[in-house]
């Protein structure tokens, strides 16, 4: 696979368009939306449906828990992370929830989620809020590890995001530009550290659609300096980046679809996600196809190792799992 594309349908089959687009050799893969869900046999029938196109394509979604969860009838309703440090054993219940949700979206024919959110929830951003595990690194990293433990068991590579920390912005990037006022000094302190301690265990890193003018002017997702000096060469990470959603507003500063997708990759990510929108993600297509991009060669670590076949309900750990999630308060 060579593509650096991955991009998003309109419904829960696939068009002609559809089909189409994916046999790009520039695309590398697909992202889920709840539009393109309605439940687990129509789910497994579109992953079929997008492995006849081309078998080498990724599948992707966002199943994180609490109001983030794409797979919703049929399937386990997932704790937001912020609620299962009130858990008896926090840990043991965030590590049998990582497996759950791995374990329920492997057996659609889906290859990962974009999990677990790594950002520190310093109670002022709402776009994350109780997607965080905590409030500081400790709780964070000790719990989404467990988290991760959990994916990898059932199979599943882990995406943290959104490097280096989008938890103390008030303003949402899917609808603004976000500005993070605070120096390096500080974010290495604190926001980082999650990045910095779980890499082994991530498959894949996201950065966030923020500006942190003190280390440089453009938004994390276009930055060399966060990507390439920080990320790659301070801390030696060596798997995928995924952009964020290259058509929320946190990313129009970089300017038309074309422009964001090589934005993106010339800044260091290895993946563009271009949702939402069809005429824009043909458009950054069509510029794809012209320019010369360097393929990534890890891409291959984000398969999910999933059986589209099985019932995900009769396996011994899912009835294991779902007890250890009535132990989590969810009224605070």
């Amino acid at each position: 696979m060579q593509g650096s594309l991955m991009l998003d349908i309109g419904g829960t089959y696939l068009t002609a368009e559809d089909r189409h687009l994916l046999r790009q050799p520039q695309v590398c893969g697909i992202i889920l939306f709840a539009r393109n869900i309605e439940h687990p046999q129509q789910v497994r029938e579109l992953c079929r449906a997008i492995r006849d196109v081309r078998s080498d394509l990724l599948i992707g979604v966002d199943q994180e828990g609490g109001r983030v969860q794409r797979l919703r009838q049929g399937f386990t309703t997932l704790p937001a992370m912020g609620l299962l440090q009130t858990a008896e054993n926090p840990a043991y219940v965030a590590q049998e929830c990582g497996w759950l949700m791995a374990w329920e979206v492997l057996a659609m024919g889906i290859d990962f989620s974009f999990a677990p959110v790594l950002d520190l929830n310093y109670g002022r951003s709402s776009v994350i809020g109780l997607r965080s595990f905590g409030a500081d690194v400790e709780t964070v990293s000790r719990l989404a590890a467990a988290f991760l433990q959990g994916m990898q068991a059932a199979g599943m590579p882990g995406v943290g995001k959104h490097f280096p920390g989008h938890g103390w912005v008030t303003a949402d990037s899917h609808v603004d530009i976000p500005v993070d006022e605070r120096s390096l000094a500080e974010i290495q302190r604190a926001d980082l550290l999650p990045f910095k301690h779980l890499q082994t265990y991530l498959a894949g890193i996201m950065p966030a659609h923020v500006i942190y003018p003190q280390v440089d002017a453009a938004p994390a997702g276009f930055s060399k300096v966060w990507l390439q000096d920080i990320l790659r060469q301070q801390l030696n990470y060596t798997g995928v980046l995924f952009s964020d959603d290259l058509s929320m507003a946190g990313a129009h500063v970089a300017g038309d679809a074309a422009q964001r997708v090589l934005a993106a990759l010339t800044a260091g990510c290895d993946v563009g996600l271009l949702c939402n929108d069809r005429a824009a993600a043909e458009q950054a297509l069509s510029t794809l196809q012209t320019e010369q991009v360097i393929p990534c060669t890890q891409l291959s670590a984000m398969y999910g190792r999933y059986t589209a076949q099985h019932d995900f309900q009769q396996h011994p750990r899912w009835q294991t799992a779902r007890q250890a999630l009535k132990t989590i308060t969810t009224n605070i």
